[in-house]
């Protein structure tokens, strides 16, 4: 849970730091299919902020930056309440970077 919900203020440091140390472990699949799935979604929002930073120059990047953020947080917590219940959640349009 802490994975998901730890982009909201941190972005992709605390899923990449959890994948970091446990992609090794057989007994961790969970926690690295979830962290996996965590970071893919940070480096999504990463690439999204980017773009909106770009945009900025002819004024729409800054109306989405919001917008992102606003995406970023209420995935967050829907994944943060899914892995709570010991569900798998799966961001439905995260770029999928790391495998």
């Amino acid at each position: 849970m802490l994975t998901h919900l730890s982009g909201i203020l941190l972005g992709f440091i605390v899923p990449l730091i959890i994948w970091l140390t446990h992609k090794d472990k057989a007994d961790k699949a969970w926690l690295n299919t979830q962290a996996v799935e965590a970071l893919n979604f940070q480096i999504t929002i990463a690439i999204a902020y980017v773009a909106c930073s770009i945009l900025t120059v002819i004024l729409i990047g800054a109306l989405l930056m919001p917008v992102v953020w606003l995406v970023s947080l209420i995935f967050s917590i829907i994944a943060g309440m899914a892995v709570n219940k010991g569900e798998s959640y799966r961001y439905p349009f995260a770029l999928r970077l790391i495998k």
